[in-house]
């Protein structure tokens, strides 16, 4: 099994060590689509997996959900952060056995999920609706010194409720100066780039699993395809994630690294608790 770069204490003494570097934008990949991004001393997560439900869930199954690479940190040990984010409701991204320890060691964080999940995920918590801050798509809301700008995903289509509202949502998040597009699990649609250039994104995070059918699941931008999202939308930096945790819905960078390499594309391949901090507004 992969080792993190940082794990648990390691980890947590780096987070903490960063937070005197106050003027610096810090993020770490935590495995999956789940990043920990520090600005002036506030945390945010965005969308972690922090255990092994899915694991446990599909043993035994014609779906085994094998882990490749060891948990990063205990989602207990992560009291000290004032917002986390579900971008969609599908399990690795909005996981009762890694919020529900948040919660309780953070009872007033924030947690902000699509305004049409809201219900679902509150079930899934074990929380009151009314607890949850929801979102959709072009709208806004600002939570623990973070603003929020809500995107459509589509994840494997642009999926809304009966009143319109977005099941499937990135988010493009302002800490200061600096914005960054979390895209959540999506492939790419007409006029995604219209929603995103205006904001001047500093930093995408983009899956590059790819979309098998094979794997009977819903799929995500590959490679290729993300190296050529962040391109189109100007991001200075686009940082790979959504690999190297299923065995059986993984993939290699070595694709997304060529074709950002093609391009003139920023970008930056991190390892499982790996450390990205750039001050502004050099990336």
């Amino acid at each position: 099994m992969i080792k993190p770069v940082l794990q648990d204490d390691a980890l947590l003494a780096e987070v903490a060590a960063a937070r005197r570097e106050a003027e610096s934008l810090h993020l770490w990949w935590l495995g999956q689509s789940g990043f920990l991004v520090q600005w002036q001393g506030r945390h945010l997560l965005l969308d972690p997996y922090l255990s092994d439900s899915l694991t446990r869930k599909y043993a035994g199954t014609d779906k085994p959900h094998v882990r490749l690479t060891e948990r990063v940190v205990a989602p207990e040990r992560l009291g000290f952060v004032e917002v986390v984010t579900s971008s969609h409701n599908h399990t690795d991204h909005l996981d009762a056995e890694t919020l529900g320890p948040i919660l309780r060691a953070n009872p007033s964080v924030a947690v902000l999920v699509p305004e049409a999940n809201r219900a679902f995920a509150a079930e899934r918590l074990q929380v009151a609706a009314a607890s949850l801050h929801g979102l959709d798509a072009g709208r806004s809301v600002t939570l623990g010194g973070f603003v929020f700008h809500g995107i459509p995903a589509a994840h494997n289509t642009l999926e809304q409720d009966a009143a319109g509202r977005h099941k499937f949502l990135g988010y493009v998040i302002e800490c200061g100066p600096w914005r960054i597009y979390h895209s959540g699990d999506t492939l790419h649609y007409d006029g995604m780039e219209d929603w995103l250039r205006p904001f001047g994104i500093h930093v995408a995070l983009l899956p590059i699993n790819g979309d098998k059918p094979e794997r009977r699941v819903a799929g995500n931008l590959d490679g290729r395809e993300a190296a050529q999202l962040a391109h189109a939308i100007g991001a200075r930096v686009v940082i790979p994630c959504h690999y190297d945790l299923f065995a059986f819905n993984t993939a290699s960078p070595g694709e997304f690294v060529e074709e950002c390499r093609r391009l003139g594309q920023g970008c930056c391949v991190l390892r499982n608790g790996e450390r990205w901090s750039r001050g502004f507004p050099a990336v």
